[in-house]
C-alpha cells in the first residue's frame, strides 16, 4: 500500500481534519468510516453536520488503510544510543532523541523505565525528565522498575544497588527523591514488609507492578489484594512455573483476585524473551489483561556492539542484546510494531486484539484509556495508520502528523 501524502496537512490554520476511505479499530473490530480531529481531539461528526453546518478544512484519502491508537509503551529503558539510567549527564536531550525515534514504530506515548540505580541517579534524573517533546511521543510518567527487588531475580539489574522497603513509603521517598514523577513501580512483593505501602502507593496514583522476584502465588496474591495490578514481563526474571505453586504466573488464573480487578501483564514478545508457545498459553489464559511492552535499551536502532544499561555494559549479538561478556539476556531491541506483529503471528489473534495488546491494554493499566488506548471521541488524536501487514504508514500525535513512512 503506498502511503498517503500526509504531513503536509499540519498547518496552524487547519481546525477540522477528515480522515475517509480508512478502517477505524473501534469496538474491538475494523469498522469502515471517517476519523474526524479537532483541537487535538477525536471528535463525533454529528454535530458538525447538523448544528454547525460545517466542512472539514482538509480531507485526507488513506487508500483503506487501518488507523489505530497510538501504541503506549510502559516499559523501555532507552534507544537510539539513549540510556535512561545511565546517561544522567544529558537526560532531557536523551528522552527527546528516544521520542522523536519512536513515533517511526507507531508510539505516541511512553513510560521512561529506569532500571535499579543508586539514590544518587534517581535524584537526579526523574526531576530532569521532560514533560513533553515537541512532534515526540508523550511522556506518561516513568516506571521505576526497582530497586526493591529479589536479588535471586535481579537479571540485568546491578545487585549492589538494590534494596528492601525497611521504613514504608518513607523509604521510597528517600531512594527516589519524590515520587511525583512516577507512574509505575515494579517492586518483589515477597520484600515488602508493610502491608500498607503498595495501598499507599495506588492511592498516590501509581501503578505498583509484580517483578523480578521469587515470590510464590499467595505473595502475588496478597500484593494485588493490597492494590498491585501489574506483573512486569511476564515470565521473565520470576520463578518459573510449578504445578505446586505457579508463582506470579498464577496470577492469571488465581481466584483471590478482588472481583471486578483486572491483573495486567507486561510481555516481551520479540521473538527472543518469550517462546511463541509462552505467548499463546498467556493470551489463551489471560487475554484481558496482556500488554505488549518492548523493554527496548539503548541498542534499540543501533547496531551489534557494545553500549550500557543502567551501571551495567551490555553486548548486542546476532539480534540479542546480553550483559557483556554473558549469556544472560538484559533487554529487547525490537521496536513495538515488530513486537505486535511478531505477537500476532505467534498466537494467530486478530489483527485488532494485537493492536489492543498495545494500546487499550496499557491504557486502562496504568488508567488513561479515557484519554489514549481508543479512537473514541473526546479521547486524545493520538493515532497511527497501517497497512494490512500491520507496518506503520504514518503517525500522528494530537491530530498533527509526526512521522511518514517513505517508499
Amino acid at each position: 500500500m503506498a502511503a498517503p501524502r500526509l504531513c503536509d496537512c499540519d498547518s496552524p490554520t487547519l481546525r477540522l481534519l477528515q480522515l475517509t476511505n480508512c478502517r477505524l479499530v473501534r469496538g474491538h473490530q475494523l469498522v469502515r468510516d471517517d476519523l474526524w480531529v479537532r483541537d487535538g481531539k477525536i471528535i463525533n461528526p454529528e454535530p458538525i453536520f447538523f448544528d454547525e453546518q460545517t466542512r472539514a478544512h482538509r480531507r485526507i484519502d488513506c487508500q483503506g488503510a487501518i488507523i489505530a491508537p497510538g501504541y503506549i509503551d510502559l516499559q523501555i529503558n532507552g534507544g537510539y544510543g539513549v540510556d535512561f539510567s545511565h546517561d544522567k549527564d544529558t537526560i532531557e536531550e536523551g528522552v527527546t532523541k528516544v521520542a522523536k525515534g519512536l513515533v517511526r514504530c507507531g508510539v505516541t506515548s511512553f513510560c521512561p523505565t529506569l532500571v535499579t540505580s543508586p539514590n544518587a541517579s534517581y535524584h537526579s534524573i526523574l526531576p530532569r525528565i521532560p514533560k513533553r517533546v515537541p512532534e515526540g511521543a508523550g511522556i506518561l510518567g516513568i516506571h521505576a522498575e526497582g530497586p526493591f527487588i529479589n536479588p535471586q531475580k535481579k537479571g540485568a539489574h546491578p545487585e549492589n544497588c538494590i534494596q528492601t522497603i525497611d521504613k514504608g513509603l518513607e523509604t521510597l521517598e528517600t531512594t527516589y527523591g519524590s515520587l511525583e514523577r512516577l507512574k509505575i513501580i515494579t517492586l518483589a512483593p515477597e520484600k515488602v514488609s508493610d502491608p500498607e505501602v503498595i495501598g499507599q502507593l495506588v492511592a498516590k496514583g501509581i501503578t505498583v507492578s509484580l517483578g523480578h522476584s521469587a515470590a510464590t502465588l499467595s505473595d502475588g496474591e496478597r500484593a494485588v489484594q493490597q492494590g498491585a495490578t501489574m506483573i512486569t514481563h511476564l515470565f521473565n526474571a520470576m520463578l518459573p512455573f510449578h504445578h505446586r505453586d505457579p508463582g506470579l504466573v498464577g496470577l492469571l488464573s488465581s481466584d483471590a483476585v478482588p472481583q471486578g480487578r483486572t491483573v495486567y501483564f507486561g510481555i516481551i514478545s520479540d521473538g527472543v524473551h518469550t517462546h511463541p508457545a509462552a505467548l499463546r498459553i498467556a493470551y489463551r489464559t489471560h487475554p484481558d489483561g496482556l500488554v505488549l511492552v518492548t523493554d527496548a535499551i539503548s541498542a534499540l536502532g543501533l547496531q551489534d556492539g557494545i553500549h550500557h544499561i543502567g551501571q551495567l555494559p551490555l553486548e548486542v549479538r546476532r539480534g540479542k542484546a546480553f550483559i557483556a561478556g554473558t549469556e544472560t539476556l538484559c533487554g529487547s531491541i525490537a521496536p513495538m510494531d515488530e513486537c505486535v506483529r511478531i505477537f500476532q503471528k505467534a498466537t494467530n489473534c486478530s489483527i485488532v486484539y494485537a493492536i489492543e495488546a498495545a494500546t487499550l491494554h496499557p491504557a486502562r493499566c496504568i488508567n488513561i484509556e479515557h484519554q489514549k488506548g481508543t479512537l473514541d471521541f473526546d479521547s486524545d488524536a493520538d493515532f497511527i495508520l497501517l497497512d494490512d501487514q500491520l507496518r506503520v504508514l504514518s503517525t500522528w500525535i494530537a491530530g498533527s502528523c509526526v512521522y511518514q513512512c517513505v517508499k
